[in-house]
């Protein structure tokens, strides 16, 4: 066992005792079959605009069958879900919000046992075009009572968001004016997020908040420990990992995790990108800057894509701070065109697809398993923290393992 796989073991199992009773006294010698349903880990991916789209029933033909073979391959492997809230698609026109239609995706996913995150709240990309009609005072009134709306709205449906997104670069940001970019500008940086951090709390205290970066630069490192400091209530940091232009390997991702495990908060890494193509130069500043109407996927790239992917879910998976990890886009093209996707263009499935339902749904997973309890009416067994079901006979019982270690539970029947 390597170092990786030896740290996955200690972090993310539990060896469990469980004691199965009937009226208080052990069941002795007890067939039962125990397995796990889903991950306490978030292993997820963002929305697709066809999901959306097929959720409200807008496809047909082709573009529903595709749209299907999608879900299917999501639900197979993910157990968390990012939506889309970039506030100049959700909200358009003042006061007309896509709330109806985002609201039908996330009880889609949550009907289906994922988690659900919101993305992102306060942005000064694809913001509202109608904010530069506004005073920075009154931008601000507009955003917090957009967080208000959106985050009370979705409560029990969405409970986790990204709050800020790329605060780093958000008052310099200089593509194109925007309302967002205005308000951080006069706000500052920690005073724009304590005020957004905040309404997001107010309207739902049960929340997990999330500070969200594509920096991973001391840039980002020193907002953070800025943000805490001023008393800011993060809950999470998220972290984004695009490598359009490579793989960032094993030691500059442990390094990135260094940087922000000092904070002693849980980390989400909350975009995650491998090219199964050939790579973006490397002189490219911007992810944004590379347009090409060709970016094909090729064999020799898959291969790579797959070897990273399943190195860089086990350097994440093994350090106990990081508790979600996100790919986007599942399918190839629809993020900046890139083949970055876990599936092909016709939504078949990539090898970098099946070596990540291997890892997460066999290597990281109790099958259904036939277990005996001992003269004591106990069951002995390691495995990965989450939600299981032990059958016994007609009856079903559900459990989560929750805690890494040594963890003794008694099942009543």
């Amino acid at each position: 066992m390597n170092v990786i796989d030896s740290s996955i073991r200690q972090h993310r199992t539990a060896d469990v005792s469980l004691t199965l009773t009937y009226h208080g006294a052990p069941v002795v010698g007890q067939e039962v079959q125990v397995q796990q349903l889903r991950h306490k880990f978030l292993f997820g991916a963002n929305w697709g605009e066809c999901t959306l789209a097929w959720v409200n029933g807008e496809l047909s033909g082709a573009a529903k069958e595709e749209a299907e073979r999608r879900n299917e391959a999501f639900l197979r492997l993910f157990n968390q879900a990012t939506l889309p809230f970039y506030w100049g698609r959700f909200e358009p026109e003042r006061g007309k919000p896509d709330t109806e239609r985002l609201r039908h995706l996330a009880q889609w996913y949550v009907a289906h046992g994922c988690t659900v995150k919101g993305h992102p709240l306060c942005w000064h990309t694809l913001t509202a075009d109608w904010l530069l009609e506004l005073r920075p005072e009154q931008i601000l009134k507009a955003q917090l009572a957009r967080i208000e709306r959106e985050v009370t709205t979705f409560a029990g449906l969405i409970d986790q968001w990204d709050v800020v997104n790329e605060a780093v670069i958000m008052p310099v940001f200089d593509r194109y004016d925007n309302g967002i970019t205005r308000l951080c500008k006069a706000m500052g940086r920690i005073e724009l997020i304590r005020a957004v951090f905040e309404a997001a709390r107010s309207a739902n205290p049960k929340a997990t908040l999330l500070l969200n970066d594509f920096d991973v630069s001391p840039a980002f490192d020193i907002l953070v420990e800025g943000c805490l400091a001023a008393g800011i209530a993060i809950d999470m940091v998220g972290i984004q990992s695009h490598m359009h232009q490579g793989y960032w390997g094993v030691e500059r991702t442990r390094r990135v995790l260094e940087n922000f495990e000092r904070f002693n908060l849980p980390i989400a890494f909350t975009e995650t990108t491998l090219i199964s193509g050939a790579l973006m130069p490397p002189e490219i500043v911007d992810l944004n800057d590379y347009q090409v109407e060709q970016w094909p996927s090729t064999p020799e790239g898959e291969r790579r894509q797959a070897e990273e992917a399943i190195t860089h879910y086990k350097t994440l998976f093994a350090r106990p701070a990081v508790q979600a990890i996100t790919w986007w886009d599942i399918t190839d093209g629809h993020w900046l065109k890139a083949p970055s996707g876990l599936l092909r263009h016709d939504q078949t499935p990539k090898p970098v697809y099946e070596a990540l339902l291997k890892l997460i749904k066999d290597e990281w997973w109790l099958p259904p398993t036939t277990m005996i309890t001992n003269a004591r009416g106990q069951l002995h067994f390691t495995s990965f923290l989450g939600d299981y079901e032990l059958r016994s006979g007609s009856q079903t019982i559900k459990f989560a393992l929750n805690e890494k270690g040594l963890t003794a539970l008694t099942l009543a029947l």
